[in-house]
C-alpha cells in the first residue's frame, strides 16, 4: 500500500507527459531518416599503372587519410578509361580521371582538377618535323587502349588527319615507348605524364630524344577546350646542361579527382583536405596555390566542392578532428528539428500539467458542493446519512492519496479543511 501513491503519481505524470514523449520519439524518428550515413572506415580509389604518376598520389592520399582513421585500397588499372568504368560500375570509390577522356556520365561528379599533365611528343633526334602533321608515314606510339593518352593521342592525331591509314599507331605505354626508343622500334611517343615521371626524366636527359614544340597551342585549346597551353622552360629540368635548351609550348589536359555522386560527403571534405595539402604546392608549370581547383574539371563539380573552394571547410572541421565533427554534424541535423518540436512542447507543458491537477481539484469540489447541496436541501434518511458519509470518506481518501507539487499543496489542504466542514455539517444534522 505504501508505493500506490507514488504508483498513481506515476501514473499521472504519464498520462499527461506520454502524448509529448510519443511526439518527441516520432519526431527523433522522423529526423533519423535525413541523417547521412556515417562514412566508411576504408574506400578504394583507382589509379593507373605501379610506375605512373597516379599510383605515387594515391600513396600520398593514403597517408593523409589514414592519420583520420581512414584506410584508402589502392588498385592500379590501364588508365582513365578502366578508371571511369570502374566507378560507374561501383568497382572503385575514387578515381584519377585525365581531362578529356570521359563523356557524358550523368552519375560521376568531380571533386576538381589537381596538377596539369603535360603531353609530351618525343621524336628520335633524326626525325624532322615541325609540326604534328609531319608525322605522317612514322611510328608513333600513342599510350595502351584504355589509358588517357590514348584518348588524347588518338584525338590530336585525327585533327591533324593521321589515322592509322596515314601512320603506324603502336598501343605502347609510356615506359614501353621508352624501351622501344632505345631499340629503334619506334619514331615517335605521346605521352601524357607528369614532368617527375621517372620515364620523362629519361627521355628528356637522352640526347637522342627532342620534343616537338606545339607552335598551334591556342588553335589545340579552342578546338580541345579541356587542354590548357603551358611552357616548359629553358633549362627547368637541368640547370647545368640546359635542358631544354630553348622554352618549349606544350599542351596539358589536367588530373582530376572524380567521384560518384553517391559519394559521403564527409569523406568528400577529407579529401578536398587532402588534395589541398598534397597538390597546393608550386610546380614548373604551375605558382603555388593554383591547385587543387574547380577549374578545367572533366565533370560537373560536386556540390560540396564548390562548396569547399568558395568558403573552404565546414565550421566544424576547421577546429574539431574528422571523427568528432562528423558526429556533431550527424546529431545537428536530428538536434535542430527536435529543438523546433521540444521547445513548444516545454511551453505548453506546464500549462497542461497544472490545468490536470486543477481538474482534479475542482472535480474534488464538485462532488463535495453536491454532498452539501444534499444536506441542506432535505432531512436525511439513516440510508443518505451513511451514502453522504461514506462518499464524503471517499473524496478525503482520494485526496490524501494525490501527490502534486508543493504549489498546489494549499488548495488540497483548503479542499482537505472543507471537507472536514462538510463531515461537521452531516454530524450535525443525524444529530438534530
Amino acid at each position: 500500500m505504501s508505493n500506490s501513491p507514488s504508483k498513481r503519481s506515476y501514473k499521472e505524470m504519464l498520462t499527461t507527459l506520454g502524448p509529448a514523449i510519443l511526439l518527441t520519439i516520432t519526431g527523433f524518428w522522423v529526423a533519423y531518416q535525413f541523417v547521412a550515413p556515417p562514412p566508411p572506415k576504408k574506400i578504394t580509389i583507382t589509379t593507373g599503372s605501379k610506375a605512373g604518376a597516379y599510383y605515387k598520389i594515391a600513396q600520398q592520399y593514403r597517408t593523409e587519410l589514414a592519420a583520420e582513421g581512414i584506410e584508402l585500397e589502392i588498385i592500379t588499372s590501364s588508365g582513365s578509361k578502366e578508371n571511369i568504368s570502374r566507378l560507374l560500375n561501383k568497382q572503385a570509390d575514387i578515381a584519377f580521371v585525365q581531362g578529356g577522356t570521359g563523356n557524358d556520365e550523368g552519375s560521376l561528379q568531380s571533386l576538381g582538377s589537381l596538377y596539369y599533365e603535360p603531353l609530351w611528343i618525343f621524336m628520335r633526334k633524326e626525325v624532322a618535323a615541325q609540326k604534328i602533321t609531319d608525322l605522317a608515314k612514322l611510328r608513333i606510339a600513342i599510350g595502351q587502349e584504355g589509358s588517357g593518352t590514348r584518348v588524347l593521342a588518338t584525338e590530336l592525331l585525327e585533327l591533324n588527319h593521321l589515322t592509322s591509314e596515314t601512320a603506324q599507331l603502336l598501343p605502347l605505354s609510356s615506359s614501353e615507348a621508352a624501351t622501344a626508343f632505345i631499340q629503334k622500334q619506334i619514331d615517335v611517343a605521346l605521352m601524357v605524364a607528369s614532368e617527375s615521371s621517372a620515364t620523362i626524366q629519361q627521355l628528356l636527359h637522352n640526347e637522342q630524344i627532342k620534343l616537338l614544340e606545339l607552335r598551334r597551342t591556342d588553335t589545340y585549346t579552342r578546338l580541345l577546350p579541356y587542354l590548357s597551353k603551358i611552357t616548359l622552360p629553358e633549362g627547368i629540368v637541368d640547370l647545368e646542361n640546359n635542358i631544354p635548351n630553348q622554352a618549349i609550348k606544350l599542351l596539358a589536359p589536367s588530373a582530376n579527382l572524380v567521384i560518384t555522386e553517391d559519394f559521403n560527403p564527409a569523406l568528400t571534405v577529407l579529401l578536398l583536405r587532402a588534395a589541398d595539402n598534397i597538390h597546393h604546392n608550386a610546380t614548373i608549370f604551375s605558382a603555388a596555390d593554383s591547385f587543387p581547383t574547380d577549374q578545367f574539371i572533366a565533370y560537373p563539380i560536386n556540390e560540396v566542392a564548390e562548396r569547399f573552394y568558395k568558403v573552404g571547410p565546414p565550421f566544424l572541421m576547421r577546429y574539431l578532428p574528422f571523427w568528432p565533427a562528423v558526429f556533431i554534424d550527424r546529431m545537428i541535423v536530428m538536434i535542430i528539428p527536435l529543438l523546433a518540436l521540444i521547445l513548444p512542447l516545454g511551453k505548453i507543458m506546464p500549462p497542461l500539467y497544472r490545468w490536470r491537477i486543477r481538474s482534479k481539484i475542482y472535480r474534488w469540489y464538485k462532488e463535495l458542493q453536491e454532498v452539501d447541496d444534499s444536506i441542506h436541501q432535505q432531512q436525511l434518511s439513516s440510508e443518505q446519512f451513511v451514502t453522504l458519509s461514506q462518499e464524503l470518506t471517499t473524496i478525503e481518501n482520494e485526496v490524501n492519496k494525490v501527490k502534486t507539487p508543493l504549489s498546489y499543496a494549499d488548495q488540497v489542504y483548503n479542499l482537505l479543511l472543507h471537507i472536514d466542514l462538510v463531515k461537521k455539517k452531516l454530524q450535525a444534522q443525524k444529530e438534530c
